[in-house]
């Protein structure tokens, strides 16, 4: 079994993926802002706060999680966030900041701290959490789509960094899953977050933790490199079938 970090896992994906990895034996190290909430995620991982935005919580929380259950054989890079939908035109910059700084920023302060250990065993996995937002763009969500669309170009360049390591590098992009996402993108309006989902089935959270816990499984010479993972209702970011009642 191995020794999985994985961020931003106090909710959502983060939370279904601990789950999933702690029940196939794996051990577990999660990280995340709301440390509170990892107790019930997952009682027996070891948890810790973590802010991946700042570089000084992302060396503490690593040296914990390592100094907990040893050199660290997979990391799963699952912060990240989408804040409101305003336009280039009509928008603020704080909230592009924002996820700037938590989507790209924070995924380069942690990856970078864990590879050297990685490089020096010959062998590792990073798993980034993407999104079909890297793929293809929509109105009002200039900067959230950018963010994936660079943290695509980040993982395809760690791939090439990594060449001869041993080390695997994929990228798992989900299209629309139920889970805070839309709460957080909304700032806690929680009616327009259900909205969303009208009339269509979305992804759950476990539906991605499944894939992902199938991308740590494969033997050392598979590495999967992209996989776009979409309900069957949705085609693209704005084409969604949606069943009238």
């Amino acid at each position: 079994m191995k020794h999985i970090v994985l961020t931003g896992a106090s909710s959502g994906i983060g939370a279904a993926t601990a789950r999933k990895l702690a029940a196939d034996g794996h051990r577990m190290s999660l990280g995340a802002r709301r440390v509170e909430r990892l107790t019930e995620v997952a009682p027996d991982a070891f948890r810790h706060a973590l802010d991946v935005t700042d570089e000084a919580s992302v060396e503490t929380f690593l040296a914990a999680a390592t100094a907990a259950n040893g050199p660290i054989d997979v990391l799963i890079n699952n912060a990240g966030l989408a804040r409101g939908t305003e336009t280039i035109l009509g928008a603020t910059g704080e909230a592009w900041r924002e996820m700037v700084e938590t989507n790209v920023m924070g995924v380069l302060h942690v990856t970078r701290r864990v590879l050297p250990q990685m490089v020096e065993r010959g062998s590792g996995q990073v798993v980034m959490i993407g999104s079909i937002a890297g793929h293809e763009t929509y109105e009002g969500g200039s900067v959230y789509c950018g963010t994936k669309r660079m943290l695509q170009s980040i993982t395809q360049a760690l791939r090439y960094e990594t060449l001869g390591h041993g080390i695997r590098v994929t990228s798992v992009d989900p299209g629309m899953v139920d889970t805070e996402f839309s709460v957080v993108r909304f700032r806690g309006d929680e009616a327009r977050a259900a909205s969303v989902y009208d009339g269509m089935t979305p992804l759950a959270g476990e539906d991605i933790a499944d894939v992902i816990s199938f991308v740590i499984s494969q033997p050392p010479h598979v590495n999967l490199d992209t996989i776009v993972v979409m309900p069957t209702d949705q085609a693209s970011p704005k084409r969604v079938h949606r069943r009238t009642t």
